[in-house]
């Protein structure tokens, strides 16, 4: 389908990923050697030529994000002096979004420098899922693609066709985001309150809406050490609530949230494998994988179209 001239490599964050990208595609894995010197330093060499190919860089920011993010640059300059004709990133997980803003004095915006790196070392144009605050795009000087995994997703919880649905927001920050996914499931919504009182550290004080006797679907960008996560569920439940569902695009999981998430009082975690997790998991977890969105979006951006046109229920 594609000419020669496309070029998939993935770095080492998750490599899996990118093979499913490929097959969707129906192109090979560029051949790439990715190392590391006893020192520690990075070393990177594209296996075949690249001149005048549009290269796309697979490589999620996940654990351990810097030597992935490291990597990642190692491999952009390695493509850029290799005379490649575009360098595009595929980001599913975009670290750092969590700093784009200051919360408080003498705080990094740890995102817009992120952004800036990744723009110095030749970034043509960016392709990412699910920011955690969506004014990231606008941090970049080239192209980003925002993509969103809502729609598989809610395909997902609108076959389980749950009764007396109810779709709740964490906290406030994350209210437009369950208002999308209530009004493709069509169902009420209710909104938690927390008090944090550290990184990773919060508790319930309040919630908005009526939740008692009905099924809470929780729904959140991103999931890392699952403390959060429990403490709504179990608040959730001291209001009456059903067992929860708990749908997310990033399964970050610092520490032991894997087996924190592994909660009776939480029927299905679903997330997508934006981050590759261990394979040994509970069958609690469905990871959906986001290949087939992030192949069509290379395709588009190959021949051609619209990426809005890959949102059933509107964009991001």
């Amino acid at each position: 389908m594609y000419s020669d001239k496309l070029k998939i490599f993935s770095g080492s964050s998750n490599p899996k990923l990118a093979e499913r990208i490929c097959k969707e595609l129906d192109v090979p894995m560029g051949k790439i050697k990715l190392s590391r010197f006893k020192s520690g330093e990075i070393y990177c060499l594209y296996e075949e030529s690249i001149r005048n190919c549009d290269v796309f860089l697979v490589q999620t920011f996940s654990h351990p994000i810097n030597e992935h993010f490291m990597e990642l640059l190692v491999m952009m300059d390695a493509a850029k002096r290799a005379s490649a004709r575009t360098i595009n990133l595929v980001v599913p997980y975009y670290g750092y979004s969590r700093q784009e803003r200051k919360a408080a004095p003498r705080e990094p915006i740890s995102a817009k420098l992120v952004a800036d790196l990744l723009d110095s070392a030749g970034a043509d144009r960016v392709i990412t899922i699910d920011l955690h605050a969506p004014a990231i795009q606008g941090f970049f000087n080239i192209p980003v693609d925002h993509l969103t995994a809502l729609d598989l997703l809610s395909n997902h919880i609108k076959q389980l066709k749950i009764d007396d649905l109810i779709v709740v927001s964490p906290d406030a920050g994350g209210v437009t985001r369950a208002e999308n996914l209530a009004n493709v499931l069509e169902a009420p919504i209710a909104m938690m309150f927390k008090k944090r009182y550290a990184h990773n550290e919060a508790v319930v004080t309040h919630v908005i809406g009526e939740v008692e006797g009905k099924t809470p679907v929780i729904i959140e960008d991103l999931i890392d050490t699952g403390t959060t996560i429990v403490n709504v569920v179990e608040g959730l439940k001291e209001r009456g609530a059903n067992d929860a569902y708990i749908l997310a695009t990033h399964p970050v999981f610092s520490g032991p949230a894997l087996q924190r998430l592994d909660h009776p009082n939480i029927k299905e975690v679903v997330i997508t494998d934006s981050i590759a997790i261990p394979e040994e998991h509970s069958s609690r977890f469905n990871v959906l994988s986001i290949a087939g969105l992030l192949s069509d979006a290379i395709r588009i951006i190959k021949s051609g179209g619209s990426i809005s046109s890959l949102f059933k229920y509107g964009g991001v």
